[in-house]
């Protein structure tokens, strides 16, 4: 079976701890390169890791005629231009989320995928994972009724300064983990919003949010309710609410990669839980599938399903959520 060789770019915590370690169990990627701009620690992920190959820059590593995509997981500030340097070498870019700062921003990497005509996708792994596919199924089938309401809650607790997630520009809870309630909430209900409220809460020190909590309004009277804290107890819960039931997803964004996740379906005969059922799905890791189905679509064997319009209209939201945040009022879309 075919696999298409991958080169990383930077040794970010998140590419050598899950992403690239479930690339390599994945059936369709060969991690085959890594770049820093610190050789030592290029050639120790390297090691570590098994990677045949480290190079001390990462434009070493764009021009290395063997490989075939790039997964960028740098500082969200450099997600822009380094993707835009991958796909000018000729090389399809799936890169982290957010893979911008702003929607105009995105629009950018539009024009860069129609100039060079390679592909490149915004990293959102979680619309890979089967309890996510099954959530949607069930939505927008109908199991639940007519859905009004979904809520999301997601924080953890992190106060290194030096760490890229409390550093301007790019850093803060709307950027790391925001973006996954607005991405998934447009994912389940299969629409855009119209307008949202929001309300920031910044780190006097650091200068970024570190509580962001807002109002997404979809067309039709739905609503997302979303926090996303960086300085609170790590928690993970959805929630979406029909007129017939609800779907709780336990563990939505950080999916265990070994043991299976659960959803629960209720259908709210009474408060304690007794219309109540679980699904369970096998054992899987979504960044696995995720570098899989991105690999597939670089060789031509499957559609890319989220291409990067959908990091423009994600951005969109973001950009609206920061702008009722500075106002105090709702911004329309």
């Amino acid at each position: 079976m075919r696999k298409v060789k991958w080169g990383v770019l930077g040794v970010a915590k998140i590419a050598t701890e899950k992403v690239i370690p479930a690339m390599q169990r994945a059936q369709r990627c060969d991690i085959a390169a890594i770049a820093s701009r610190d050789d030592s620690r290029a050639r120790e992920a390297a090691n570590q890791l098994g990677i045949g190959r480290a190079y001390g820059s990462y434009e070493a590593l764009l021009a290395d005629p063997e490989i075939e995509a790039i997964y960028n997981p740098l500082p969200n500030e450099l997600h822009v231009p380094w993707s835009i340097k991958a796909l000018e070498a000729g090389k399809p870019v799936l890169c982290e989320k957010p893979a911008a700062l702003t929607a105009e921003e995105a629009r950018t990497l539009v024009a860069a995928r129609d100039r060079s005509g390679k592909l490149v996708a915004e990293a959102f792994m979680v619309r890979y994972h089967p309890q996510w596919r099954r959530a949607r199924e069930l939505v927008q089938s109908g199991v639940i009724g007519r859905v009004g309401a979904i809520q999301t809650f997601f924080s953890y607790h992190l106060l290194d300064p030096d760490n890229v997630r409390n550093r301007p520009p790019g850093g803060g809870g709307l950027y790391d983990i925001g973006c996954y309630a607005v991405a998934t909430a447009r994912y389940l209900l299969g629409a855009e919003p119209t307008r949202v409220a929001a309300s920031l809460e910044r780190d006097p020190a650091f200068g970024v949010d570190r509580l962001a909590s807002g109002i997404v309004a979809f067309p039709g009277g739905r609503h997302l309710t979303f926090s996303a804290a960086t300085q609170l107890a790590p928690h993970q819960r959805v929630t979406v609410v029909g007129e017939a039931g609800r779907i709780e997803i336990l563990v939505p964004f950080n999916a265990l990669p070994d043991r299976p996740m659960r959803i629960v379906i209720d259908d709210g005969a009474d408060l304690m839980g007794a219309g109540a059922r679980v699904e369970e799905f096998p054992v899987c890791d979504q960044y696995g599938l995720q570098g899989d189905a991105f690999s597939r679509a670089v060789l031509g064997e499957a559609p890319l399903e989220f291409p990067i319009e959908d990091a423009v209209l994600n951005m969109r939201v973001i950009d609206a959520l920061f702008g009722a945040a500075e106002s105090g009022m709702w911004q329309a879309l």
